[in-house]
């Protein structure tokens, strides 16, 4: 704040800190440079926490987890152009996610934009956000600060949650205006997130399905994790009696040893259940759209869905019972209607899925207590999966594609929002912005597993992790590759794309930041290093050697990888 001889004036710089601290904004992630280097140095003087990335993607990353694990907005700050366009990607992400997040970044002039003159980093920022993100807004006046930042907390908080962009042009934030006039201008965002209440009628529809049900299924995905109606939500699991399938970001809303849990049974339950309802989860490509050989014949599985966005609805398949609301509503009203006396679902089919989840889970059990040299995937995350166990509280943050689909199956979570991973666009490099926002936000030790090749999207943040002295562990999983470091090239000098440097020192990488580096080459060695780093709470990365042969092409999803058959019989 300044002074004249007319009395006290702010400017843009501080009407924009003093919008975020109104609404409990207290953290800015981001890159600094021109236009807003000087708006960082006066944000953290003023109380907010800024963290400082290498890149503006990994910022972006780490404010997108920030909004799903606190229901607020995350809040990104970019420079502009290519700045933006890092953040971009994550902003687009979020969206797709449902996380609530606020991209800010400084641009240029409109005049000069407009006019195509040639400014420096010119680019017509809003234009490009627009087609990728729930909302976009640009302010340009002083006194429309404080209600340009209410609505894009709106925004992205309300209804389905999603990205927002904010342009604010560099003019913006050197313009004055009286100190009085400046603060009366500012908005309190008053219930940004207003209860959707479901009809009676759907509830009722919804129910009548599940009474007549021989086969129910329950799928939770991470829009029932984002909602935090942890404890209505596993009441409904349990007096339903009702087996349920969480999807990866949803484990831990009840714990995946819970004995109503499908998780080691998935394929049997979706291929037999007569009657699913969807609870936060899409029916997207990651349940393969709700039809196809991993469902049953068409026409014999009704679906019930509970989404706050009635377009969602019929997406892919027929939704027998659509209830529009928000879940911790839903979910209280489906309790209500399901009264004292619900009866469970047939013992046979109940007992059917038990069964299947007794006879996987033990026939897996032997190849997760190996302690190969080099280890295999089983081996690693076996110990892993003890260590999460003994240290429920601990955040794992998982990516890769082998690394990612064997941790989905292998290691349990037991408490909600404690698993965040690549979520519905499956994307790769979110692993070191999630590390560093889920410490930030929580204060809790993290557990980042990740592939080489995820690593090394986002690698360089471990520098971010040892500036800010954060409790983040991070395992790379290192088989010299994509997928594995063995394919060939035939016909030049060149490495085969998909092939790394052999042998990798990852570890030296987070001692070269003041960091702890560890090189494992067994399960034993790998559980030591990991208790050793939980309990110091230091930085620390650990090298993990695993086979170079233990991956397969693509992970599980290696049919999406088009395959040609030029010269094939």
């Amino acid at each position: 704040m300044t002074t004249s001889e007319t009395g006290a004036l702010t400017d843009g710089f501080h009407l924009v800190i003093d919008a975020m601290k109104l609404n409990d904004l207290n953290t800015i992630y981001g890159v600094p440079g021109i236009p807003i280097t000087d708006f960082g140095r006066m944000a953290q003087a003023a109380g907010i926490r800024v963290i400082s990335f290498r890149h503006e993607q990994h910022a972006g990353n780490a404010a997108a987890i920030a909004g799903y694990l606190t229901q607020k907005p995350g809040v990104c700050l970019t420079v502009s152009a290519p700045g933006f366009l890092n953040g971009l990607t994550a902003l687009a992400n979020a969206t797709t996610n449902c996380f609530p997040m606020i991209l800010i970044s400084g641009s240029s002039e409109r005049e000069i934009v407009d006019l195509q003159q040639g400014d420096y980093e010119e680019m017509d920022q809003l234009a490009i956000a627009k087609p990728l993100c729930k909302a976009a807004f640009r302010i340009l006046h002083a006194e429309d600060i404080g209600i340009g930042i209410a609505r894009a907390i709106r925004a992205a908080c309300s209804g389905r949650p999603g990205g927002v962009y904010l342009d604010l042009p560099a003019k913006l934030f050197g313009q004055t205006m009286d100190a009085a006039a400046g603060a009366q201008s500012l908005v309190k965002v008053i219930d940004p997130a207003p209860a959707q209440l479901p009809s009676p009628e759907a509830v009722k529809r919804g129910l009548d399905l599940l009474k007549v049900a021989k086969k129910p299924l329950i799928i939770l995905g991470k829009g029932a994790a984002y909602a935090q109606a942890d404890e209505a939500i596993r009441e409904l699991i349990e007096k339903s009696g009702i087996p349920y399938l969480p999807m990866s970001m949803a484990k831990g809303l009840l714990p995946d040893t819970h004995p109503q849990s499908a998780g080691a049974a998935r394929s049997l339950a979706l291929k037999q259940a007569d009657t699913v309802m969807l609870i936060g989860a899409r029916l997207n490509w990651l349940l393969s759209h709700g039809k196809g050989k991993t469902w049953g014949a068409p026409g014999t599985q009704k679906f019930i869905q509970i989404d706050i966005d009635p377009k969602e609805m019929d997406s892919n398949i027929e939704i027998a019972a659509p209830i529009v609301g928000d879940i911790k509503s839903t979910v209280a009203a489906l309790l209500d209607g399901m009264g004292a006396n619900w009866a469970a679902p047939p013992a046979e089919w109940t007992g059917a899925i038990r069964e299947k989840v007794e006879t996987n889970v033990a026939r897996m059990a032997p190849r997760l207590q190996n302690n190969n040299v080099p280890m295999d995937f089983h081996g690693a995350l076996g110990a892993l999966k003890i260590i999460m166990k003994e240290r429920p509280e601990t955040i794992l943050v998982n990516e890769g594609a082998n690394t990612l689909d064997f941790a989905r199956s292998i290691i349990d979570i037991y408490q909600p929002r404690k698993r965040l991973d690549v979520g519905t666009w499956g994307v790769m490099g979110i692993g070191m912005g999630f590390a560093v926002a889920a410490a930030v936000e929580t204060g809790k030790p993290v557990l980042a597993v990740e592939g080489d090749s995820a690593f090394g999207f986002s690698g360089m943040e471990i520098e971010t992790i040892c500036r800010y002295n954060l409790p983040v562990c991070v395992v790379v999983f290192n088989n010299n590759g994509i997928y594995r470091g063995t394919d060939t090239n035939e016909v030049g000098d060149d490495v085969a794309p998909t092939v790394f440097v052999k042998d990798s020192r990852y570890d030296k990488m987070m001692e070269a930041f003041g960091g702890v580096g560890v090189y494992a080459t067994s399960p034993d060695e790998l559980s030591r290093a990991v208790n050793e780093a939980l309990d110091s709470g230091k930085p620390t990365l650990i090298n993990a050697v695993i086979d170079v042969n233990a991956g397969t092409e693509s992970g599980r999803i290696g049919s999406l990888n088009p395959q040609s058959v030029v010269g094939k019989k």
